[in-house]
């Protein structure tokens, strides 16, 4: 075991005390030739998630760093990964995973990490996911983008538009983060840092289930703004300007890929429009 961190492994956590402990236990199971941290923010949980972390910090004291906010981040405007987490994470490569998903496979972080390094010219690498409703607990779906390992090309990321491969998948170089586009300044969503990490040389897909991804999770962000018409049509607005700005900052190279996007953002706004002129 060398000494540097060469994978720092972030995770984001707020009132998951159901789904904690499997995140958690789904990192410490992970088999690996090089040491790696578990960077753990819990913001201001109300319920008993933060007590959770703490045992594992006092079971792994050497793995588990956390930061425990005693005042809601997220309500302050966001920024949290980047202001808390990619501020004292060490290592070259970055993993993600939200407190209210987890790992299925022990070896994932060994497995991206080695492609990763055989594969200098691209920055990032994902893989397939099993989606579970975590209202019955039970599969859902499944997401796989290609049935052998591989690159997908970066018209196809844009083309994605962030549901292509699973967040909990993600996996990529810190370096990336460095003097990024203008396009990623405009809204910092999944699905930017997918486009930002698939520029330089593709996204890296090894074709194998490796995370679950829970969807339904109540008081996440997706149930919360599920029904708020007005903070969609923002997002989808954001996106726009984004499109635009990613159309000038890769000099048209993708442009009739995001031309295509941005209609079809452009119509999932409209018909929010419509909704609500129906519902008054």
């Amino acid at each position: 075991m060398i000494d540097n961190v060469e994978v720092s492994v972030i995770c984001n956590a707020y009132n998951h005390e159901k789904y904690i402990a499997q995140t958690l236990e789904s990192f410490v199971m992970q088999r690996t030739s090089f040491k790696f941290e578990v960077l753990v923010h819990d913001d201001a949980s109300t319920d008993g998630t933060a007590n959770i972390i703490r045992e594992y910090e006092k079971k792994y004291p050497e793995l588990i760093k956390p930061i425990y906010q005693t005042e809601n981040q997220y309500q302050k405007g966001g920024g949290i990964t980047k202001k808390f987490q990619y501020s004292r994470a060490k290592g070259k490569y970055y993993a993600f995973c939200e407190g209210d998903d987890y790992w299925t496979d022990p070896l994932k972080l060994q497995k991206q990490y080695d492609l990763m390094e055989q594969h200098p010219e691209v920055d990032m690498c994902s893989h397939g996911s099993v989606l579970i409703d975590a209202r019955t607990n039970a599969p859902s779906g499944r997401s796989m983008c290609l049935k052998e390992t591989g690159i997908i090309p970066t018209r196809d990321v844009i083309a994605g538009g962030g549901a292509f491969v699973m967040t909990n998948s993600l996996f990529f170089r810190a370096s990336v983060l460095e003097n990024e586009p203008k396009f990623r300044s405009i809204i910092k969503i999944d699905y930017t840092m997918q486009v930002l990490g698939s520029l330089r040389g593709g996204m890296l897909y090894i074709a194998e289930e490796m995370s679950a991804y829970r969807k339904n999770v109540h008081g996440s962000w997706t149930q919360a703004n599920r029904n708020n018409i007005a903070k969609k049509k923002a997002t989808f607005k954001r996106v726009n300007a984004m499109l635009r700005q990613l159309d000038k900052d890769t000099n048209r190279k993708y442009h009739d890929i995001i031309t295509k996007h941005r209609l079809k953002n452009w119509l999932k706004q409209r018909s929010l429009g419509i909704r609500a002129l129906i519902k008054r």
